[in-house]
């Protein structure tokens, strides 16, 4: 600056001195000296406009490079503050400049969050960051710097905080913003997580219920259907579980689900077998609803197949006890508590047992020490121990044998198993005749010949090589040949030959010759029936014996083949009796009425006025007629009842039926009969009784022939009772009287048709209509009665379907 200064002071200096010499210089120096001059003047003065315009500029320079400092200073301080607000350790910034960038970070997170301070290991987010939670911000980001998608989310570190992720996009930099929330941000997080998660679960629980065959259920406070599964729609048939609670459809019967609503409580849900009809079939289902403040839900477990199973299981138990009772092996079995449960006729003979002990149930040691009081048993040094032994079985796995050597020189092979259910089973093998034939087997051997001679069955005996072992006569009578013709030795070639006269047949001893010839290992057994030329109808057997021997045993059963062929014609007679029979309930009940109904009629007209007035004795007369004739009608009736039922064309009337309505019908008609009875009819029956689907003229009758059963044997003064009630959808109700009873010898035979006891028992039609009629409505009959203390008969009637064309009206 300096220079440049000097230099300008030199070049105005020079300009004034030339000035003042100019003239001279024109005097001292020639023209081209002038020129060379101006040019040198002209250069001097060039340069210096150029230095006064670099100081200028400068000046210039020197203002802007002050204003760009300011601007700087300031931009710094700006920077600061903003680190400053990022520095706070509550969040972190993480930026991308592009997809192919790598990312900027600004900021920390508490060390408390686990998140990591590297910047490497802070984007593995599957280290510190749950695995759903982690999951979900990498789709998250991969969205953002993909296709700009911003996000918001809240994210679960592996040490249980919380954080808040913001991914937004700003100048073609994807930022994404993690946030350390607290207080009331962090506990709002903490809620949505949970509901996140609830609903999750609740999403799982329902596509698992939806998965399972077992209807299930939830219901609103008011008892309205909110949602259903797939197995709950199906079982309703319909469209779908949404369709299926939009409509309402039940699952369960009307009762059953206020039974429900009663019983079902917010500490003890309703636990109970229930019955529905699924797709037209009675179904069973156990059923569970719990109830909570927000409603209720339910699960029906289908136990249609462990119902089946049970009753299966009952009368298998029953036929295997039946089966063992008729075994001559001695059984006994006992329960887990070691008392005796089942034993069959051969164990009481064996022993020879009171039976009102057996009865008892008596313990097993009991039973025992019982045997041995009666010198029934082995004598033993040490009873206890032995008796000890014995007992071990039902802590034992393996079944356990010993013998018994008894007093009266039976020999016995004991068996003892524990059962799987608890207690266990004894079997007593008797060895003693075992023993016997063992000792004996070589004299039967000696006289086998001879029994077989005397056998009425016709038997021979075949060697490997086909000769004949032995026969006997019964075999050489049947087939019409000589003892020389089957002597032994005999070829079967020739024995066929020989009874070819009796039967000539290819299927014959042709192939009684293939079997007993035959090389093959295993040689199945053959029976048949051969019809003979002689009228002989023979049922024949081919068993194999050891050392590769074959018998032929032949019997006639010519006259057992007649017997089955004439019951064969007579069942076919007794099949056209009985169509013949059912043609006359068709057809002839109404000319067996029709009489009977007349002359009711006249002996009523009779007794008008209009006809004459009657003395005592045609009126009595009369009364008789009338009397005799209705009851007459009533027997044919039963009768005519009865033989419908038997033809299986009873068909029943199924209306909805009033039982109140009913109860109050069969009490005025049975009115007059009961006066007559000099007895009083007392029916106990709640108001709430309700309606019942049943056949009513049907379900009448049933009434009026209790009712008139009760009167006939209660004596006069006395009440009969009419005690009705409802148990779930069936119909409950029961007639007791206070008469003589029925004795127990007798008890079991009051259903049979033609049954009359006592004095006033009638047709003794009245007990087998009842059991018919309830029978056809799918019910049951009970009777319970006491010499001296009266009569109970008890029915129970479900309720039935109503016909689809009245449902649908």
């Amino acid at each position: 600056m300096r220079r440049l200064l000097a230099c300008t002071a030199l070049f105005a200096a020079g300009d004034a001195a030339a000035e003042v010499s100019a003239p001279v210089a024109r005097t001292i120096f020639g023209s081209s000296e002038v020129v060379t001059f101006s040019v040198l003047i002209g250069v001097i003065s060039a340069a210096m406009i150029s230095a006064i315009w670099l100081i200028r500029q400068r000046g210039n320079i020197e203002a802007e490079n002050r204003q760009l400092r300011s601007d700087l200073s300031d931009a710094n301080q700006r920077i600061s503050r903003f680190q400053a607000l990022i520095a706070d350790k509550s969040r972190r910034i993480v930026i991308w400049d592009g997809l192919a960038e790598r990312p900027e970070f600004l900021g920390q997170l508490p060390v408390e969050t686990g998140a990591p301070q590297g910047d490497r290991d802070f984007l593995a987010f599957g280290r510190w960051i749950k695995p759903q939670s982690a999951s979900q911000l990498e789709r998250a980001i991969e969205m953002l710097r993909a296709h700009a998608q911003s996000f918001d989310l809240v994210l679960e570190t592996q040490r249980n905080e919380v954080l808040e992720a913001q991914g937004r996009v700003s100048g073609g930099r994807a930022f994404v913003r993690f946030i350390a929330l607290n207080n009331l941000r962090a506990e709002l997080a903490e809620l949505k997580l949970e509901r996140d998660r609830l609903h999750t679960s609740l999403s799982t629980f329902r596509t698992l219920l939806d998965a399972i065959d077992l209807p299930v259920w939830q219901r609103s406070p008011d008892g309205k259907l909110e949602w259903v599964n797939e197995a709950y729609a199906e079982a309703v048939e319909a469209r779908n579980p949404a369709a299926a609670a939009a409509e309402g459809r039940e699952l369960l019967a009307t009762t059953a689900r206020e039974k429900i609503r009663a019983v079902s409580t917010f500490d003890t849900p309703f636990r109970d077998k229930v019955s529905t009809v699924v797709r037209g079939n009675r179904t069973f289902f156990d059923v569970v609803d719990a109830r909570g403040p927000a409603g209720s839900a339910g699960m029906a477990i289908d136990i249609s197949g462990i119902e089946a199973v049970r009753e299966e299981l009952a009368r298998t138990l029953k036929s295997h006890a039946e089966t063992l009772d008729h075994l001559a092996t001695p059984v006994a079995i006992f329960d887990g508590n070691q008392r005796l449960q089942f034993y069959n006729q051969a164990f009481q003979r064996l022993w020879d047992l009171d039976m009102g002990f057996l009865e008892r149930k008596p313990d097993n040691g009991e039973l025992l020490d019982r045997l041995r009081a009666g010198a029934k048993l082995p004598e033993q040094l040490n009873w206890k121990q032995w008796k000890a032994n014995a007992l071990s079985v039902y802590q034992a796995l393996d079944t356990q044998s010993d013998l018994w050597h008894l007093p009266n020189g039976q020999t016995l092979r004991v068996f003892a198993t524990a059962r799987p259910q608890g207690g266990a089973t004894w079997v007593f093998e008797n060895l003693t005749e075992k023993v016997d034939l063992e000792t004996r087997y070589n004299t039967l051997v000696q006289v086998q010949g001879e029994t077989i001679d005397h056998l009425a069955e016709g038997v021979a005996v075949f060697g490997p090589d086909g000769r004949i072992r032995l026969s006997n006569p019964a075999f050489r009578a049947l087939w019409g040949i000589s003892e020389a013709e089957a002597k032994p030795g005999t070829h079967i070639r020739a024995v066929e030959q020989a009874c070819l006269p009796s039967y000539d047949q290819p299927d014959g001893w042709k192939r009684f010759a293939h079997i007993i010839t035959s090389f093959d290992d295993e040689r199945p057994s053959s029976r048949g029936i051969l019809e003979l030329r002689t009228g002989l109808i023979l049922d024949y057997a081919v068993i194999p014996l050891p050392n590769a021997q074959t018998m032929l045993t032949f019997v006639n059963i010519t006259d057992s083949v007649r017997v089955e062929r004439a019951l064969t014609e007579k069942n076919e007679a007794l099949r056209k009796a009985d169509a013949l029979k059912n043609d006359f309930v068709h057809h002839v009940s109404y000319e067996l009425r029709s009489p009977l109904t007349n002359i009711i009629g006249f002996a009523d007209l009779l007794k008008t006025p209009a006809f004459g007035e009657l003395n005592a004795r045609q009126a009595e007369y009369v009364d008789h007629i009338a009397t005799s004739s209705s009851l007459l009608l009533t027997i044919v009736n039963d009768i005519l009842d009865l033989a419908t039922v038997d033809a299986g064309i009873v068909q029943l009337d199924l209306t909805e039926v009033k039982l109140l309505d009913l109860l109050d019908d069969v009490a005025q008609q049975m009115a007059e009969r009961l006066v007559e009875s000099g007895v009083t009819l007392r029916i106990d029956a709640p108001d709430n009784l309700g309606r019942i689907v049943a056949d009513q003229q049907r379900l009448k009758q049933v009434f009026i022939k209790l009712l008139t059963n009760a009167a006939n044997f209660s004596p006069d003064g006395s009440a009969i009772g009419l005690t009705c009630g409802r148990d779930g959808s069936d119909f409950v109700f029961s007639v007791t009287d206070i008469g003589p009873g029925i004795p127990q010898d007798v008890l079991n035979t009051v259903f049979n048709r033609f049954e009359s006891h006592g004095q006033r028992g009638g047709a003794g039609l009245g007990l087998s209509i009842v059991e018919s009629f309830v029978s056809l409505h799918h019910g049951t009959v009970s009777i319970r009665s006491k010499e001296g203390e009266g009569t109970e008969v008890s029915c129970r009637i479900p309720s039935a379907d109503m016909p689809k064309i009245i449902a649908a009206e």
